[in-house]
């Protein structure tokens, strides 16, 4: 991951260990996805068997843990660094024009 932003010049990290946060960021977006599972795999599927539920949360939580990841990140960035989205219109017609 970059150190700066190539865009803004904006310090991701703004103090050592500032992302440890994001952990628990990642953690609430895995229990989602563990929630989900279990609900879909008990109402489609007819209730099946433990080991099943285990294995398919399971899967999915690594399937995702890069997405996760990063997603996290940008939502403890956007909640504790007061990073604001501005929409550039420099940027909008100069893309426009290619």
């Amino acid at each position: 991951m970059y150190t700066f932003c190539p865009h803004c010049g904006q310090r991701y990290e703004n103090e050592p260990g500032f992302f440890i946060g994001a952990t628990y960021v990642s953690y609430a977006l895995s229990v989602g996805i563990v929630l989900g599972t279990a609900i879909v795999l008990f109402n489609f599927f007819g209730d099946p068997s433990a080991f099943v539920y285990i294995s398919v949360a399971i899967g999915l939580m690594l399937a995702t843990m890069p997405f996760n990841f990063r997603v996290a990140r940008v939502i403890y960035i956007y909640l504790f660094s007061g990073i604001e989205y501005e929409e550039n219109p420099r940027l909008i017609t100069r893309e426009k024009e290619v």
